[in-house]
Order: C-alpha cells, then sequence, then structure tokens
C-alpha cells in the first residue's frame, strides 16, 4: 500500500484480533529500572567473566525478541553464555553514558547511532565491524544499516525494528465527537477545539520525559523546510538553528499548547510508564504522536480496547507552503549493536559470531513480527501479511519504505551534551518559559 492510499484513507484501523491478544505482562514488561539476571558488565575486559560476553538493553515491547535471541544463543553455546542487562530508556541513557566513558561497557552496546556513536568512535569506545559482521548485513534493509556508518565504516549494525514516529488515534472518540483525524494543521487546530469543547484533551504528550517532546518539532520543522533544515543542524553548519522553518515550528507548538491541544498537566506525563498511551486507551485523549513501538503496548495494556477497534493511526498533517515532503518520517530507523573496544578479544570474537547467526535472523524477525513491531530487514512482507497485526504493520512497513527521507530522532542526530541542551530548550518552548527566539540562540550557542 503505498503513501498516498494511505492519505486517501486519511485513517486506518487494526483489523479485529481473531483470537484473544496474549496480554503478557512481559509483552510491555515493567518499565522501572530493572535487570534481567543481575549480569555485570565485567570490568575493563568486558566480558562477563564466564567465557561469554555481556549486553545491555531496554524494557519494554522489544525486549521479549531480545531475550529470545539471547536464550537461543546460550542453549547452542553454553561455554560462550550471554549476560544481559535491561534498562528503561532514560536510565539506559546516563548508565550506558557513565559505563563507556569508565571503560567498563558491555560487550554489546545498545545505541541509537548518531552523535552519540560518532563520539563512541572518536573516543576509541568501539571497534570497526568491517568484515566481521558481513551475514548480517546482507539481512538488513541497507539504508538502515549504513545508519551505522562512521567515516565510511560500518561501527554498529541493526538490531531490532525501524520505529516510524505514528499519529495514533482513538477511533472511538473521534466518532463521538463526530470529527475526522487532520490532514493539514488548520484542521488540528479545529479538531483541538472540538475535543476540548467536550472536555477531551485532544493529544496526550508525556512532557516528564522530555523527549516525546522532540517527535513534534522534528515532523513540524520538516514538513515546514524539509530534511535540510535540520541535516545543517547535525553537521553544526554556523547558525543553522536560524532557519526560519525552526522558529516557525517552535511557534507552532506554542500556539497548540496554547490552544489547549495537550491539555494542562502534561508535564507530569512520563513516557516509560506508558502514561501518555494510557491517556489514549482510557478515553481521556484523543490522539498522540509517538513511535511504532507503543503500537504493542496498546494491545498489552488495553486488549479489550483494542479488540473493539478503537486504535487507528494516520500521517503527521501537512502544512500549507511546507518544503517538506509529507512522505517524509521521524524516527528511529532501528536500534544499533556496537562491540565494546574495552572486551577482550574472546568476548569481541563472540559478539560477531552472535551479530551474525542470531541478530535480525528469521526467527528473530518472526518474534519482532508476533510483537506487533516492523522488522528493518529486506523481504518482510509475506511474514507481516500473515501476521494477525497485518494492517499496522504493512502501514508502518510501507510508510519506512515510501518515505524519501527517514530523518533520525535529533537527540540521537545530535552529540550528547548538544541533545541535553536541546531537550530542556524545548521542555521550556512548551512550557512557555522562553521564545522561539531564545531557544534559536540558546540552540546556535552549541554548534561546535
Amino acid at each position: 500500500m503505498s503513501f498516498q492510499q494511505h492519505q486517501n484513507r486519511r485513517t486506518s484501523r487494526p483489523r479485529r484480533l481473531r483470537r484473544t491478544v496474549l496480554a503478557s505482562a512481559a509483552l510491555i514488561a515493567p518499565l522501572a529500572l530493572s535487570a534481567c539476571g543481575g549480569a555485570q558488565p565485567g570490568g575493563a575486559g568486558g566480558d562477563n567473566g564466564e567465557g561469554g560476553f555481556s549486553a545491555w538493553t531496554l524494557t519494554g515491547s522489544q525486549q521479549d525478541a531480545f531475550q529470545a535471541s539471547f536464550d537461543a544463543w546460550n542453549e547452542a553455546n553454553p561455554e560462550q553464555q550471554i549476560s544481559s542487562e535491561f534498562f528503561a530508556n532514560d536510565a539506559y541513557k546516563e548508565k550506558i553514558r557513565t559505563a563507556v566513558g569508565a571503560g567498563n561497557a558491555p560487550t554489546l552496546i545498545f545505541n541509537w547511532s548518531g552523535g552519540t556513536l560518532a563520539d563512541y568512535v572518536a573516543n576509541g569506545n568501539v571497534v570497526d565491524l568491517t568484515g566481521h559482521v558481513d551475514d548480517l548485513e546482507e539481512r538488513a534493509i541497507e539504508a538502515i544499516e549504513k545508519g551505522g556508518e562512521v567515516d565510511g565504516k560500518q561501527y554498529a549494525v541493526p538490531n531490532n525494528s525501524t520505529q516510524p514516529v505514528v499519529l495514533y488515534i482513538n477511533e472511538k472518540l473521534f466518532d463521538q465527537v463526530g470529527v475526522e483525524p487532520p490532514t493539514t494543521w488548520e484542521e488540528t487546530l479545529e479538531v483541538v477545539e472540538a475535543f476540548k469543547a467536550e472536555g477531551i484533551t485532544p493529544f496526550a504528550v508525556a512532557g516528564q520525559s522530555q523527549w516525546p517532546y522532540l517527535m513534534w518539532i522534528q515532523y513540524l520543522t520538516d514538513r515546514i523546510g524539509g530534511p535540510e533544515v535540520f541535516n545543517a543542524i547535525a553537521n553544526n553548519e554556523p547558525d543553522a538553528w536560524s532557519h526560519p522553518a525552526v522558529a516557525e515550528a517552535l511557534t507552532k507548538i506554542q500556539e497548540l499548547v496554547d490552544a489547549g491541544g495537550f491539555g494542562d498537566s502534561f508535564g507530569s506525563v512520563v513516557a516509560d510508564a506508558n502514561a501518555d498511551a494510557a491517556l489514549v486507551h482510557t478515553d481521556k485523549a484523543a490522539m498522540l504522536l509517538q513511535g511504532s513501538w507503543v503500537y504493542a503496548g496498546f494491545k498489552a495494556d488495553a486488549p479489550e480496547w483494542y479488540e473493539e477497534g478503537n486504535l487507528g493511526f494516520a500521517p503527521f498533517p501537512t502544512i500549507a507552503g511546507g518544503a517538506g515532503d509529507p512522505a517524509n518520517i521521524v524516527g528511529n530507523p532501528a536500534n544499533f549493536w556496537a562491540v565494546s573496544a574495552d572486551a577482550s578479544e574472546e568476548a569481541q570474537q563472540a559478539a560477531f559470531d552472535y551479530l551474525n547467526e542470531y541478530t535480525l535472523n528469521e526467527e528473530s524477525i518472526d518474534e519482532f513480527i508476533s510483537l506487533g513491531l516492523v522488522p528493518s530487514t529486506d523481504g518482510a512482507e509475506e511474514a507481516i501479511a500473515a501476521s494477525e497485526d497485518a494492517d499496522f504493520l504493512e502501514y508502518a512497513y510501507s510508510m519506512v519504505q515510501d518515505a524519501p527521507n527517514f530523518q533520525l530522532s535529533w537527540d540521537q542526530a545530535l552529540a550528547p551534551d548538544q541533545a541535553q541542551e536541546l531537550l530542556t530548550n524545548l521542555s521550556q518552548i512548551f512550557q512557555g518559559s522562553i521564545t522561539p527566539d531564545q531557544f534559536v540562540e540558546n540552540m546556535n550557542a552549541t554548534i561546535k
């Protein structure tokens, strides 16, 4: 299905499940800081001290797929066991930064590529994978795989699903209020007024986590100015934040906040606890702009609501006169594995073998699809079509395939110190405590 077909349809509902959704607690695992197995990275050697190697990754919708892959390796390789730990998103980012800097990283370093990976490479924290993971590279979508390149060398490889940001729709509330999903910014403001009049929060957003704010500035900036605007920022071109598209995007965000688009208490909502999605499936909010990874959360956390066909999805609205292609998307092309340079040669070789044999292999792809996640490999159409989540997966898979540009999340594309300044200033934009011009000035000061 092409993007235009999606546009024509405006929104799509997942087909009703033919059988009861498995509301496994593990599908969307507890998102508190947690550990699985209690393993430690093993000091400066990076192995697990038992002849194997270590891996850190995230809790959430993909945890089951990673765990199944680790279990399969461990069953086949009893002398080289993987010791794994799972962390909530925000806690992981802080912990891995500290561990890598201290030379105490796990052997397999979960990352988002972009500026963080470039920093790892510049500091000699990760090894060049070129020539070591050819089998995996043959399976991955080439455009996504290139996200792991730095200066023409492969320093990271995709390890999970591709994750476009999707506009989720509460179909029940749209039917109740009698409005259609917005396709333009003008329609967006009209829909906000309609939901406010009924006492319904138009958009859920997890402001306390800050990073969900990024999805708004990313889509708006792209729709207004096209991908070239952020490409200049990522390349640290002088005064790149001064492009008019950035200020216009920020102005539209504050326009939406002032119109009550996010309600009155969005600053206290936490994404790691799925509280933003919960506002939608408890019928308190009408829409949610979030990554494709939360789809599985809707199924697991609200199976009856989901089975009633209440979840829809739609493209981000267009902006009149905008230069960006409406088919452009933002999000995470995938997450990646890098291999620690501090790991022992034995642990590194075991990690290479794991990547070639078990990462994004057939079993792994089937596991991702079964969890309602979009695989980052070629040739997944048949498996997707046969899945019980075919409507959503085909929608998201075609978003990725049809997109002229897939912009990596800005906090991952930038260097960590710039990313933190971005989150701080963007939070202040949503709070109304700084103006778009002050944001631009503050962010221009971070350009190196």
